[in-house]
């Protein structure tokens, strides 16, 4: 028996869309990350970027439970005296850019290091129904089914 050693020539990325909407954010976030890596493939090697590109919709419409919406509080500093800020996750989520908290759960759960920013790159979130990559032919994962703790009314 000889140990199978995967080849960028054997790597098959699938594009996947998945639409977010009434989805615990957490548990969407895993898998999104097991996606990424390619964990889900038999071939699966830690050392290689060999997961799907994976394209999110609807992110403005993520669940939270419990109630991080108005509770979880992010924090950062402008570098001046008394420069602290903070802004609630319903504020991100009401704000401009509602895709950028779906992209922070994802990427802190992925390991930190170079293979993983370049496996954030396979990542495509949009906060409405549109997107531009009809011509990829991307198959449809259905999250809400897997599990039905994924998902969340209200």
């Amino acid at each position: 028996m000889k140990t199978f050693s995967v080849t960028p020539a054997d790597i098959d990325k699938k594009w996947i869309i998945i639409d977010a909407e009434g989805v615990v954010l957490g548990r969407l976030a895993s898998i999104v990350a097991m996606r990424l890596r390619g964990k889900h493939k038999a071939t699966f090697t830690p050392s290689m970027d060999m997961g799907d590109n994976v394209i999110i919709v609807n992110a403005d419409k993520i669940q939270l439970t419990g109630k991080k919406r108005t509770d979880k509080l992010f924090y950062w500093h402008t570098g001046h005296p008394g420069g602290i800020k903070q802004r609630s996750m319903e504020q991100i989520l009401e704000g401009k850019h509602p895709e950028r908290v779906v992209i922070k759960a994802v990427q802190r759960m992925l390991p930190g290091g170079k293979l993983s920013r370049q496996q954030m790159t396979n990542l495509r979130v949009y906060a409405g129904t549109e997107h531009p990559h009809e011509a990829q032919n991307p198959s449809v994962l259905d999250v809400k089914s897997m599990n039905s703790k994924n998902t969340r009314s209200a």
